[in-house]
């Protein structure tokens, strides 16, 4: 009998084993539920697809018609011109900007292009400012490249709106970068734009050591108000926009993004050169998709009022079952498709944080959602995060068994 001899473990690099995800690491255990013959209510993943949404029909006929006529090998790796220029209209036309095609590059989802920015521009030691709670990967990933996430505060009983001078406050000479993401995830909020305006004037007052990097995925998904872009409020300051079709165009399984760089100065031309190297060497993006992205940005633009009719009823269904759950209260989202509630009835009830607030409702009442904490330690504590696309129906059923674990628990705590 031949004896086996466990192989040594090879150790693996810091910055992969550091990461987290908040939104998907929550779903191992669903899992578990699911294996044992449970239905599960996921709250927990913006993907409209994953609630009954799909994109406008010219869009699927664009990338049917991309691959019959055999776009489907490589693109320049700044993405298909066709697409380019497509982008560089929409900003025309719906932001009154001027880009050259030389100022956009096409990604693999705005998280690729976070990663691209990041990594060209981050050493050791730097400090990126992102909001408090922030969407995971601005932590991961500047953590990845060795940098040090700060989070600035959000004011939640001013709807989430950014605290400026709390911003101020943190820029060290340490800073590197400043993000905004508007409307926000996780909380959905809509920066107006007095205080968008007061914050790209604030990165423009250190031009000479940061730059701002303005997230806009959710640019048109908004109930209540605009969203203004952050180069149509203040172009002379050096910044990159991420943006891309999966949310509007409810196409976030097709991977299809693009960075935009405003960049008047030339403040920029190190990083962005750092960037284009590293999208040269891997690749492209998706061929088929950036036809049919083209397309989507040029033809008929109907779907986006409707999907934004349907989230707003259901976006007011949500806050008026919160509002009504003892223990639970939420600012207004005026935006994208999430709402971040605060476990108000934390402290007096039998949980020790939002984490185990969370599995203890994925237990006891099979409603998936995402523990605050994932998005912000600090901020994000004491809350956790729903998105707001399942059917009333659905959404119902969600918030009957909330208020009924609510009222359990805190009864049982009293």
């Amino acid at each position: 009998m031949v004896e086996t001899v466990a192989a040594p473990v090879l150790a693996g690099a810091e910055r992969s084993l550091q990461m987290e995800y908040a939104i998907r690491d929550v779903v191992l255990p669903a899992r578990e539920l699911e294996k044992q013959g449970h239905k599960v209510l996921k709250l927990n993943i913006g993907d409209p697809c994953a609630y009954g949404f799909q994109p406008p029909e010219h869009m699927i006929q664009a990338l049917y018609d991309a691959a019959r006529d055999n776009a489907n090998g490589y693109t320049a790796s700044e993405g298909d011109p066709l697409f380019v220029d497509a982008i560089v209209r929409r900003e025309k036309r719906r932001n009154g900007l001027d880009y050259a095609p030389s100022d956009v590059l096409v990604t693999t989802g705005v998280t690729e292009g976070l990663q691209l920015l990041l990594g060209a521009s981050v050493r050791p030691g730097d400090e990126v400012l992102v909001p408090g709670p922030a969407y995971p990967p601005y932590d991961s990933l500047v953590r990845y490249f060795g940098g040090t996430p700060v989070h600035y505060r959000s004011l939640e009983d001013e709807d989430w709106q950014p605290d400026v001078d709390d911003v101020r406050r943190r820029i060290t000479p340490r800073t590197k970068a400043v993000c905004l993401i508007n409307p926000n995830n996780p909380t959905g909020a809509l920066y107006t734009e007095p205080v968008v305006k007061e914050f790209t004037d604030l990165v423009g007052e250190h031009r000479k050591q940061c730059f701002l990097v303005s997230d806009e995925i959710y640019d048109e998904m908004t109930f209540d108000g605009v969203q203004k872009a952050s180069a149509a409020v203040a172009p002379d300051v050096p910044m990159v926009t991420l943006n891309g079709m999966s949310k509007v165009y409810l196409v976030p399984g097709w991977r299809l993004g693009h960075m935009l760089w405003n960049d008047p100065a030339g403040a920029l031309s190190e990083i962005k050169a750092g960037v284009l190297k590293a999208a040269r060497n891997r690749l492209c993006a998706n061929s088929v998709c950036q036809r049919a992205g083209a397309a989507a940005l040029d033809g008929p633009q109907d779907h986006i009022a409707q999907v934004n009719a349907t989230l707003k009823e259901r976006r007011d269904y949500t806050l008026k079952r919160l509002d009504g759950i003892d223990g639970i209260s939420c600012a207004r989202p005026d935006g994208a498709f999430y709402a971040f509630p605060r476990i108000d009835g934390l402290e007096q009830g039998p949980w020790r944080d939002d984490m185990e607030f969370v599995l203890d409702l994925l237990k006891e009442e099979k409603v998936l959602a995402v523990h605050g904490s994932g998005f912000d330690a600090g901020s994000g504590a004491g809350h956790f995060r729903i998105v707001i696309l399942p059917d009333l129906g659905t959404l119902e059923d969600a918030f009957d068994r909330l208020e009924r674990f609510m009222a359990r628990r805190l009864g049982d705590a009293a």
